[in-house]
């Protein structure tokens, strides 16, 4: 399946399903924003972004940060298929592998580079 991130209603399906999977990691608004490369000011935008009302910006690395969170996602998912628990927890779980940081601080602190990190880490495990 292919999605055109060009179109506004693709960009607010994949905002709909990111608001889905920040909820289900239990990651706190200014995360969220962080996370999407967003302005951590305007908190609203996931109010609008939850409800289908605004698409995910197409300008700057939005979207290729989405690409790789829904990757790690993705990765979390094929490794804890059986444990729903530490799939969606393991992002805020401290991790040696990270100098005892979690993920998510990772994945804040270094930007799309963590988030790329992180993908990668969990690719070669």
């Amino acid at each position: 399946m292919s999605i055109d991130i060009n179109s506004p209603e693709s960009r607010k399906a994949l905002a709909k399903m990111m608001i889905k999977l920040f909820d289900h990691w239990e990651i706190e608004a200014e995360d969220r924003l962080e996370l999407l490369g967003l302005d951590a000011d305007d908190p609203s935008i996931l109010d609008q972004f939850r409800s289908g009302k605004e698409p995910l910006p197409e300008t700057g690395d939005t979207m290729v940060r989405v690409s790789w969170l829904l990757t790690v996602h993705k990765m979390l998912d094929l490794l804890y298929q059986y444990n729903e628990d530490i799939r969606y927890s393991w992002v805020n779980r401290r991790n040696n592998a990270f100098d005892s940081q979690t993920p998510l601080y990772v994945m804040r602190v270094q930007g799309l580079a963590g988030i790329k990190r992180i993908a990668a880490y969990l690719g070669s495990i």
